[in-house]
C-alpha cells in the first residue's frame, strides 16, 4: 500500500514538472525592458593615478588623493570617531553600491550613497573607525579602491591614511612622512 502511494505521489510530481519546461538559452535572449529611472549612466574609466599622493585637506580630519592642481579623486575624513570616504566621481541620484578597498592583504567592503556635495552627487560612505573594513588603508603598501561603474582608483604607497586611521581610532599619534610640496586642489 505505501509503495503504491509513493509511485502515484512520484508520477503525479513528475506530470507537474512536466507542465514547466527547463529554461533554455533563448530566455536568456529575451531583453529586459529598460525604465528611465531604471537604467544607469555610462561606466567611467577609471583615473591616472600616476603621480597622485594623499595631502592634507584645508579641513582638519579630512585627508584628500589625487594628482597636483587636479581635483581629487578620494578623500577620507574622521569625525567622532567615524570615517567617511568619498570617491569623487559622479553618482546616479539614490544609487547604492559597494566601495571595495584591496590591498595590505586585506578586503574591505564600504556601503556607499550617492551623496550631494557642492552641487554634485558624488560616492560617499561611513562606518565607525575601529571597524576591520579600514585595515586596507591601514598598510604601508600600493591598493586600489573600486565603485561599480566609476572606475578604479590606484593609491600609491602612503602612511597618511594609516595616521588618520590611529588618530580616528583614539591609538597614539604615528610620525608620517612629508609626501609632495603641493596639495590636490581641493
Amino acid at each position: 500500500m505505501r509503495i503504491s502511494w509513493l509511485i502515484a505521489f512520484g508520477a503525479a510530481c513528475t506530470l507537474v514538472s512536466a507542465c514547466k519546461p527547463p529554461p533554455t538559452d533563448a530566455d536568456m535572449a529575451r531583453e529586459i525592458p529598460r525604465t528611465a529611472q531604471g537604467v544607469a549612466s555610462e561606466p567611467i574609466a577609471s583615473p591616472d593615478s600616476e603621480g597622485a599622493f594623499w595631502a592634507q585637506s584645508t579641513t582638519p580630519g579630512r585627508l584628500i588623493y589625487g594628482q597636483a592642481g587636479q581635483p581629487p579623486q578620494l578623500a577620507l575624513a574622521c569625525a567622532n570617531d567615524t570615517l567617511t570616504i568619498t570617491r569623487n566621481a559622479p553618482a546616479d541620484r539614490d544609487a547604492q553600491a559597494l566601495l571595495a578597498l584591496v590591498g595590505n592583504g586585506h578586503i574591505g567592503r564600504i556601503p556607499v550613497d550617492a551623496a550631494e556635495i557642492n552641487g554634485r552627487r558624488v560616492w560617499q560612505g561611513q562606518a565607525p573607525a575601529v571597524d576591520d573594513l579600514w585595515e586596507p588603508l591601514a598598510g604601508p603598501r600600493q591598493l586600489i579602491v573600486t565603485v561599480p561603474g566609476a572606475g578604479t582608483v590606484t593609491l600609491n604607497p602612503s602612511t597618511m591614511p594609516m595616521a588618520l586611521i590611529a588618530e580616528c581610532r583614539g591609538l597614539p599619534p604615528l610620525e608620517i612622512e612629508a609626501e609632495a610640496s603641493s596639495e590636490p586642489a581641493q
